[in-house]
Order: C-alpha cells, then sequence, then structure tokens
C-alpha cells in the first residue's frame, strides 16, 4: 500500500483529485451560503480557508509532482488538514456547549497582507452565528461533517508522507 501510495504522490492524478475534491466542498459551501441561505460565521470562514489550504497543496502538488515541490504540497496538506480538523472541533464545541462566555469574533480577522474578506466579501465575510446549528444531515451538523471531512485527509496526507521513502521494486520476469 505505501508504495503505491508514493507512486500515486508522483503523479498528477491523485493531486488533480485532491484538489477537485477540496474545490467540490467550498462550491457546496458556497451552495448553501448564496442559494440556501445559511450564513457562515467566523469559524466556517476559517474551515473555508482550510479547505483553500488543502485547494492549494493540491494545486502545489500538480505542478510538479517529481520534483521537491512534492514536500511541500504534502506539508501544505497536513497543515491545512490539521487546522482544519481543529477548528471544525471548536465550532462543534461551540454548537454542543453553548456558553455566553465563549463565543466566537464578529468579523474573521487575516492579516494586513492578505484582507480576503475586502478582496472576496462574498466569500470570506462572516455574518452568521456559530453557536447556531442551521443545517444537519443524519443529525450531523456541517463543522461535524467537517471533522470527518478533514480528519480524512489529515490520515490520507499522513500516510502519503509515511509512503515518501517506500519505493516500487523493479521486477523482471526472470526474478526469484
Amino acid at each position: 500500500m505505501l508504495t503505491y501510495l508514493n507512486r500515486c504522490s508522483q503523479g498528477r492524478g491523485a493531486w488533480l483529485l485532491l484538489t477537485l475534491s477540496a474545490l467540490a466542498l467550498e462550491l457546496v459551501a458556497l451552495w448553501f451560503q448564496h442559494v440556501q441561505g445559511l450564513m457562515p460565521c467566523v469559524m466556517c470562514i476559517y474551515e473555508r480557508c482550510a479547505l483553500f489550504g488543502v485547494m492549494g497543496a493540491g494545486i502545489v502538488g500538480v505542478i510538479a509532482p517529481r520534483t521537491p515541490l512534492r514536500w511541500l504540497a504534502i506539508l501544505i496538506w497536513i497543515y491545512s488538514a490539521w487546522e482544519g480538523l481543529r477548528l471544525s472541533w471548536q465550532h462543534t464545541m461551540l454548537q454542543l456547549h453553548p456558553n455566553p462566555f465563549a463565543t466566537c469574533d464578529f468579523a474573521a480577522s487575516f492579516p494586513g497582507w492578505l484582507p480576503l474578506d475586502h478582496w472576496l466579501p462574498a466569500v470570506f465575510v462572516a455574518s452568521g452565528d456559530c453557536s447556531e446549528r442551521g443545517w444537519t444531515l443524519l443529525n450531523l451538523s456541517m463543522p461535524q461533517w467537517l471533522i470527518a471531512t478533514f480528519a480524512v485527509y489529515l490520515l490520507i496526507a499522513i500516510l502519503v508522507l509515511i509512503a515518501q521513502p517506500f519505493r516500487a521494486r523493479k521486477r523482471t520476469i526472470f526474478s526469484n
């Protein structure tokens, strides 16, 4: 399995699949926001940024999968999946255990050199409440589904990282 993951990480197909899966999740989030009318909260925006990080890792991997750039893509992937998992967990705890003293901010705080909320307000402006459970599927809220999503992303990323030293052996017809 590890040699298979190593081989996949050196091809563009797996990285493209990672990119497209994160893009699909971003499009679903935008559909919920702009078509269904579910306003994202600050934690939702941060989770969205983590998904963009996973998508960015996939793009970096697609660019040059057989170069050392692949290592950068794997590190971005692991960091983004970890942060997304951490943020989704915090968001879930805010929803499951509401506390008037533990709330999220009113607006997302981006660095001055990257004001995403000013550049793309339709995507990065938060107007919802973090403790509100506006949507559920199988009795799980959106942050709970994101916990599962980011956990899967993180697990696969760690397995791909572990698989990097495992090279496929060359086989010949007459080998023992």
